[in-house]
């Protein structure tokens, strides 16, 4: 047997273990080591960031043919600023580049567009397009993608604390009634249901300061992959390993006749 029928066996192997009423709704990506990946073939490190960006657009095309509704990407953190110049430059050059090349693709597959982050700090040409890019896209309901850029979890919190904080001395709320449902209104991702499985590539162990309110309760999948490697087959992978879990949050899954001093060291 050929390699390519080898692979092909094994992605439909795979695939015919997706429980397809199991799927996530909202997936959330970690996308790490593209550096490494181009430092390992001896290139520089644009070769890495580029060659993820095409990593993207399958797994976009693999979640929303699995029935996922929601991805949320980790494109540039708060900390990104500390990287090299050269770097930094580069990459808001790609953002340019990417959103001018697939914002038509991305809005005939009818997926909105949306960017989650500070966006200030960024040449007026990368805001103009991001601001088109979501008005173009903003009535599309099939699929949402959510791309963070200059994004950072403890600044979120802080910002929406801070928010509160002002309405409550205000008087337009009372500190009494600030709680779950109220804090979650004021996020950047209001509305949007809390991610189910982060996945995070490179096989580093933390989250990095990404979505730290919204994965209070989403699995984590770690692989080893570099993420200009990661493909729909290792996607799948993830899948069934989220698939294969308990999410009992917080609680436990009682077996019958099972009493609570049997249970209670099992959580």
């Amino acid at each position: 047997m050929s390699l390519g029928k080898i692979i092909d066996k094994k992605y439909n192997d795979l695939s015919r273990r997706i429980d397809m009423q199991k799927v996530p709704e909202h997936i959330a990506i970690i996308m790490d080591g593209n550096g490494r990946w181009a430092a390992k073939k001896g290139l520089p490190r644009s070769f890495g960031h580029k060659s993820g960006v095409s990593v993207l657009k399958e797994i976009l095309k693999a979640s929303k043919k699995l029935g996922c509704k929601v991805l949320t990407v980790y494109a540039f953190s708060t900390e990104n600023w500390t990287r090299p110049i050269e770097e930094v430059n580069y990459l808001i050059n790609l953002f340019c580049e990417v959103l001018k090349n697939e914002i038509e693709e991305i809005h005939q597959e009818s997926i909105k567009l949306k960017f989650i982050g500070d966006l200030t700090p960024f040449p007026e040409n990368l805001k103009k397009i991001i601001y088109s890019s979501e008005s173009l896209t903003k009535n599309n309901n099939t699929f949402l993608l959510n791309v963070c850029l200059n994004y950072g979890g403890r600044q979120e919190i802080v910002k929406v604390a801070k928010e509160l904080a002002l309405k409550s001395s205000s008087g337009e709320i009372k500190p009494s009634e600030v709680n779950e449902e109220l804090f979650n209104s004021e996020l950047l991702t209001q509305g949007i249901k809390d991610p189910e499985l982060l996945i995070r590539t490179s096989g580093e162990k933390r989250i990095s300061n990404f979505l730290l309110w919204q994965l209070a309760y989403s699995e984590i999948y770690i692989s080893d992959v570099l993420w200009p490697d990661f493909n729909e087959f290792e996607f799948l992978k993830a899948i069934i390993d989220y698939q294969s879990r308990n999410r009992r949050f917080g609680g436990i899954e009682s077996l019958p006749n099972e009493s609570f001093e049997d249970s209670q060291y099992s959580s």
